[in-house]
């Protein structure tokens, strides 16, 4: 099975947000190339809510870029079989951290945010990982900082797609 038609399955079987959910459907059925970053009319990424093992902290990415503390993820890779791997691989990377898995066996959330040019449009379908006990994590070259942020901080910190993908993830854990 290919990664499109992985991610078709697994929008297929995801039951919320019904109306962005068929967006994302439609973005793929218009576009076969809808998970690549060369995709100008805007490509699916892959995403993931680090939460540590007592399931009462999330790692957060100061996005070096952007500025702004948000889960790990990012584009699809032609090696990803599966969004959810492509969602661990961005979160190891990011975080440094070995070892993670999946928190359920779908997604937990999805988003769509615009983007600069040439592209415009960023289909994000988020995850959560879990992190195994005694993990350090490692600022890569794509973050400013790393941090834990016990769940009542994140609000503080973080923007709405965050918190609600925060709060996403605490209704299934």
């Amino acid at each position: 099975m290919s990664l499109y038609d992985d991610a078709v399955l697994v929008l297929k079987g995801y039951e919320d947000q019904g109306e962005l959910r068929q967006a994302y459907l439609d973005h793929l059925a218009a576009h076969p190339d809808g998970l690549w970053k060369a995709c100008h009319a805007g490509h699916v990424t892959a995403s993931a809510l680090v939460i540590d093992p007592e399931r009462g902290r999330v790692l957060l990415t100061l996005h070096r870029k952007l500025r702004m503390w948000l889960q790990m993820g990012g584009h699809c890779e032609p090696g990803d079989a599966t969004l959810g791997a492509a969602a661990l691989r961005e979160a190891t990377e990011e975080s440094g951290i070995p070892g993670l898995t999946l928190l359920g066996t779908g997604p937990v959330r999805l988003d769509r945010h615009p983007i600069p040019a040439p592209c415009h449009w960023h289909f994000d379908v988020q995850y959560a990982a879990l992190a195994p006990a005694g993990a350090s994590h490692v600022i890569s070259d794509e973050s400013l900082d790393l941090r834990w942020f016990a769940y009542d901080e994140v609000p503080a910190v973080a923007d709405d797609s965050v918190v609600q993908l925060l709060a996403a993830t605490r209704a299934r854990i």
